[in-house]
């Protein structure tokens, strides 16, 4: 059932792209989805098939080995993964929000290091911001880097860390001068390779099971001076605050998603499971319920297409990213929970989508800022 809303966001290049993406991911991924959440994994294979056909660098510049194009591609692709109740794999967190950082503000040195391999899949990438102390508070960072004969010593641990078990690449937020508070933040690319890089614990979660999380450590860590992004100390901060709307926007894209395949998927359930001798559909509490869905769902998207919209032109604010992903993830909590109610016991069994739905959504409102900071966002202008 369409939910009867226009979209004009997207063009016919766009809409192509969705198909190929749609394709590979029913043949490539859904067959194979069940065993990598018994993994707990993705394989790296499915990390370079999806480099082949271009889903980890749609925004990655043409001359790095990406497509070239703007967030609508990348949009596309997490609309697909919602589409299909697909948790993981993180394709969202390696090229959609740590790729665009090297994008806007690596050297050219860096770009031409990282980008073609993080394109293909070679690569894989990770965002190492939140510590066990600290959680979304950045100014509290307590990961140190310190300037030593070529480089930097760092110091420091990170947790919940998506793709942090395979990543190849960590951008990394510490301390380069902390007097000056968020003001003394930088990132670096680091290696995973070089000494003094530890992987601790792949954390056990209570969804997204096909994705590793882990916690990293650094100890005396050294890393050569060209690691620190764009070769300037102390611009973590802004950097962060640029990359942070995208971050949030990504989550708001897929949380939007999650919650249109929801309503379809409980809506075509409902129509075919029988009560008392009637359709489930038939009742006047599943009829109004799933009303009340599809108006909040209807209202909730055209704002989402305007975001996706001024984001590819490089015109979203923090605050509009963040109204998004307060929005659109407390939408899915809410739409999905009363799905899996009318779903009844098989709601609660993971062998139908739903279920899967359930547990995977409900870390939107937490990770890349909780709800109580994109109120604070939001609500800092008044």
């Amino acid at each position: 059932m369409s939910l009867e809303v226009t979209r004009t966001v997207f063009l016919e290049e766009h809409e192509a792209f969705r198909r190929s993406v749609r394709g590979f991911l029913e043949r490539e991924v859904l067959p194979h989805y069940a065993q990598w959440e018994e993994d707990g994994r993705t394989p790296r294979e499915a990390w370079l098939q999806a480099g082949e056909i271009g889903l980890l660098g749609t925004s990655i510049p043409l001359d790095y080995g990406g497509v070239g194009g703007d967030f609508r591609f990348d949009a596309v692709v997490l609309e697909e993964l919602g589409r299909l109740t697909l948790g993981a794999p993180a394709w969202d967190m390696h090229g959609y929000i740590v790729a665009p950082f090297l994008t806007h503000f690596g050297t050219e040195d860096q770009k031409q290091h990282w980008l073609p391999r993080m394109a293909s899949g070679e690569t894989i990438g990770a965002i190492g911001l939140t510590e066990p102390h600290t959680g979304s508070d950045l100014g509290g960072l307590r990961t140190t880097a310190k300037r030593v004969d070529g480089g930097y010593r760092i110091n420091g641990s990170k947790i919940f860390i998506t793709n942090g078990i395979i990543s190849d690449l960590v951008l990394l937020a510490a301390k380069t001068d902390p007097e000056r508070g968020p003001k003394g933040i930088s990132l670096f690319l680091v290696d995973t390779s070089l000494p003094g890089f530890r992987r601790g614990r792949k954390l056990k979660k209570v969804g997204n099971h096909a994705q590793d999380t882990a916690e990293l450590f650094f100890d005396d860590m050294i890393v050569p001076e060209d690691a620190l992004l764009g070769g300037v100390e102390n611009e973590g901060w802004r950097q962060l605050m640029h990359g942070l709307a995208q971050e949030r926007m990504v989550v708001a894209v897929r949380s939007m998603a999650m919650a249109e395949a929801a309503f379809e998927q409980t809506l075509d359930y409902v129509r075919g499971r029988s009560a008392w001798g009637k359709p489930v559909v038939s009742f006047q509490n599943t009829r109004f319920k799933l009303a009340e869905l599809e108006t909040e769902i209807a209202v909730g998207r055209p704002f989402v297409d305007q975001c996706i919209a001024l984001l590819a032109e490089d015109r979203l604010s923090e605050r509009m990213a963040a109204k998004a992903k307060l929005w659109t993830t407390r939408l899915a909590d809410r739409v999905i929970d009363d799905c899996v109610q009318l779903h009844g016991g098989y709601g609660y069994m993971r062998e139908y989508p739903i279920a899967r739905a359930w547990t995977d959504a409900r870390v939107h409102r937490i990770w890349a800022g909780t709800d109580e900071v994109m109120k604070h966002i939001i609500s800092r202008t008044y």
